[in-house]
């Protein structure tokens, strides 16, 4: 039989309080809402917020005022609209101290500068179209430009060479670069310079020992699998710098994400294990309270003091807070208090997804968690019943501004940190013992390694099978209405919620409705359309096209970057069997979601380019494939296959070695060496042309001067690098552009696009218009879109 409920633990608003007798009080928390709220107006509305300051302030007078002989009544929206015009104000002045500064106006000059500044974040590396670079901010305290010298302090974004790689947080440097106008209100300029910094100032000691620990943490969790070895660092100390792009993106559609970014949760982890570990040696009461606090610092030092590790501090703590007390509204007021002080510190935080999400799932976890566990305890132990409630309500709560910010909602994010749950505590604790360890003891830190290891490489399991389910996620569109609509339907959800779980029987129905949803694609209506012939996939910035074979049979023809958008991809067609995929050549762009497409598929073979350039990617699709099981060769020239209605012919490259080098992008080598196939489908004619550049569309020029085609697939996702005798000549109707949205290459040219147009084509873009379909009905060409969310 059921177990009967138990009493809530106490923590209801008594008489008096907002919530009214046995409600919660939620006052802190308005006042957080309302110091957002003054934050957002001050940094959206500058020109407007010294208006809207002396208005607030002359409501808060009105209203104290009339409620004079009530003032009990009034005294919460009075303290709310001062917060609000506090934390605005505050936030006006900081905006308007960088916007008015020395280094904005150089910066709106372009002028040549050198700066004296401190390192506030970790640098971060990355790879660009000209070579790698490096990113980090700046807090300058005195800058040289126009034969000037100034003193100020105001944080500067810097785009620098590869040695800035090596600065360490908190050291004092001199550089000397071009300042440039920032695009955010938290920014005085962006400085960008091709020299190394020379550094006056190491970082701090404290610093460099926390450095050491975190290197430590690597260094222990060496003999672990290359996965986990990422992930480690990321669940102790938010050390997310070796994690692929691919595990990244199926953390992402799995809700995961949270674990491998410095979140509260890192936090929780590591502060409750030094808590356990002092009531073990005998620490009680309040020598605990200062040994959580002693924890937090090192947390906050370890993870490196940036406003995000600041940011999950507090809230971590919230959460603690909240966990620990016997009374549910110590938390709650913890997190209006934590989000107004926050907020005062740092007011550009009230833009920030992070701290939104932070907050949100907070308020989840303190507001919903408790109802929903209470009612699941009901007939499930009491740890079961902590581990579904705590991921659903911080899930729920989070889901609109998830939808918002990434155009979709996870279905399996309840399900996969639940799965995740038992090993992310013992991953996060050896890894920091693991680190600590092996500074003095190697053998032990890497046993320790080892086995945090272990826990990551489940972690990680869970994460990529996960994400390849066929509804992991759906899209969702980030507009208004849609928005307003999920917002509502999450409300009903959490008004429901506990009703329902409080019956097993709903609860085991809701489970299996759930996992035949997660197993089976989701109706998308419409989609695919009849008809379809070609389908070049949203992936972002690659390529990831699809031919109709029938029967649930398809050709690829690259694979994109992204291992989980393409497996949407052919989820949403029906396609099950792929009798050859071909990879044009073996750029990321073109081949990363191989994994994916060979995992969830029966693929017959993978047919490449003879040049193996690069080596790298060459040697991840053929270690991809034979973890598969699945051939690869290369196609012959003039070789002509057929599969179904589907039948191409390989017509470049038309020189073995692939066309000579252009003068144009790197990478011009293996472009020119990519596999063009004509395509012939119910008597339309395709030519996918790879990432080929002039000399190799020159090559086909010579070869085939009377080729004449319907649809183009537009080489180099539009590039300005094309032939346009080859474009006038191929005399297409359609041509598609496979492109990923605000690109760092300026794909599409425009100066393409315009040749395009002027040879009669009608422009299809993957960037604009999602999953672009060219379908064939009655001998009539078509297309058709599946719009992204």
């Amino acid at each position: 039989m059921p177990r009967p409920a138990p009493a809530h633990d106490g923590g209801l608003g008594g008489p008096g309080g907002p919530g009214g007798p046995g409600g919660r009080d939620l006052r802190a928390v308005l006042l957080g809402v309302a110091a957002w709220s003054g934050a957002l107006g001050a940094l959206l509305l500058p020109g407007r917020v010294v208006l809207l300051l002396p208005a607030v302030l002359v409501a808060a007078a009105v209203l104290a005022w009339r409620g004079r002989r009530h003032a009990r009544s009034v005294l919460l929206p009075l303290t709310c609209l001062l917060v609000a015009a506090g934390v605005g104000g505050v936030a006006a002045a900081r905006a308007e101290a960088v916007r008015s500064s020395p280094v904005a106006a150089l910066a709106d000059q372009g002028a040549a500068v050198t700066v004296t500044a401190t390192v506030t974040t970790d640098p971060l590396r990355r790879s660009g179209r000209f070579g790698d670079y490096t990113l980090t901010r700046l807090g300058v305290t005195e800058v040289l430009g126009r034969g000037v010298r100034w003193g100020t302090h105001v944080p500067v974004l810097v785009i620098g060479d590869p040695s800035w790689s090596r600065v360490a947080l908190g050291a004092r440097v001199r550089a000397t670069g071009r300042l440039g106008p920032a695009s955010g209100p938290d920014l005085a300029g962006v400085l960008s310079t091709g020299r190394a910094p020379e550094v006056l100032e190491p970082g701090g000691r404290l610093l460099a020992a926390a450095a050491r620990v975190r290197a430590g943490i690597r260094e222990a969790v060496r003999p672990a699998a290359p996965d986990a070895r990422a992930l480690v660092p990321a669940l102790v100390a938010g050390d997310d710098r070796s994690m692929s792009p691919t595990v990244v993106e199926d953390f992402r559609t799995c809700g995961l994400t949270h674990l491998a970014a410095v979140s509260g949760t890192n936090l929780t982890l590591v502060v409750g294990f030094v808590l356990l570990l002092a009531r073990w040696v005998g620490v009680r009461a309040r020598g605990l309270v200062l040994v959580g606090l002693l924890g937090v610092a090192g947390f906050v030092v370890l993870a490196r003091p940036e406003p995000s590790v600041l940011r999950a501090a507090a809230m971590g703590s919230v959460g603690l807070l909240g966990m620990g007390s016997r009374t549910r509204d110590h938390g709650v007021r913890a997190l209006g208090v934590a989000v107004l002080a926050l907020l005062l510190v740092d007011p550009w935080l009230a833009l920030s997804a992070g701290f939104a999400l932070s907050s949100l799932a907070t308020a989840g976890i303190l507001l919903l968690g408790p109802p929903l566990r209470d009612a699941l305890v009901t007939w499930l132990p009491r740890w079961a019943a902590e581990a579904l409630a705590v991921p659903f309500a911080a899930q729920l709560a989070c889901t609109p501004l998830v939808a918002v910010l990434s155009g979709q909602v996870s279905l399996v994010a309840v399900v996969a940190n639940l799965l995740v749950a038992g090993a992310v505590g013992p991953a996060t604790v050896l890894g920091l013992v693991g680190g600590c360890l092996v500074l003095v003891a190697p053998p032990l830190g890497h046993l320790c390694g080892l086995l945090a290891g272990l826990c990551g490489s489940w972690i990680v399991l869970v994460a990529t099978r996960a994400a390849r389910l066929p509804s992991a996620a759906v899209g969702w569109s980030p507009g208004p209405l849609s928005i307003g609509v999920l917002a509502v339907l999450c409300v009903l959800v959490a008004v429901v919620a506990g009703r329902v779980v409080r019956s097993p029987g709903w609860s085991v129905a809701c489970s299996v409705l759930l996992v035949a949803v997660l197993l089976r694609p989701l109706p998308s209506p419409g989609w695919p359309p009849a008809g379809w012939v070609l389908v070049a996939c949203d992936v972002g910035q690659g390529d990831g096209l699809v031919l109709d074979a029938g029967r649930g049979r398809a050709v690829v023809v690259d694979t994109g970057p992204d291992p989980a958008a393409m497996d949407r991809c052919l989820g949403r067609l029906g396609v099950r069997d792929l009798p050859v995929v071909v990879l044009t050549h073996f750029h990321a762009d073109h081949v990363d979601g191989l994994p994916a497409v060979l995992a969830d598929h029966r693929a017959g073979e993978v047919e490449v380019t003879a040049t193996e350039e690069p080596a790298s990617g060459a040697a991840s699709v053929h270690r991809w494939a034979a973890a598969a099981g699945v051939p690869v060769r290369v196609p012959a020239y003039g070789e002509v296959r057929s599969v179904g209605p589907l039948t191409w012919q390989v017509v470049g490259p038309v020189r073995a070695e692939g066309a000579g080098p252009d003068e144009g992008e790197e990478g011009s080598v293996a472009n020119n060496a990519s596999l063009v196939l004509l395509v012939q489908v119910h008597g339309l004619r395709i030519l996918l042309g790879g990432d080929m550049e002039p000399p190799a569309q020159q090559d086909l020029v010579d070869a085939l001067p009377a080729l004449r085609v319907d649809v183009l697939k537009v080489p180099h996702h539009g590039s300005r690098y094309q032939d346009p005798d080859l474009l006038a000549m191929l005399g297409a109707r359609l041509a598609v552009v496979s492109v990923g949205a605000d690109n760092d290459y300026g794909h599409p040219a425009a100066s393409t696009v315009a040749l395009l147009r002027r040879d009669g084509m009608r422009v299809e873009r993957t960037d604009r218009d999602g999953d672009v379909a060219v379908t064939v009905r009655d001998g009539r060409l078509g297309v058709q879109h599946r719009r992204p969310p």
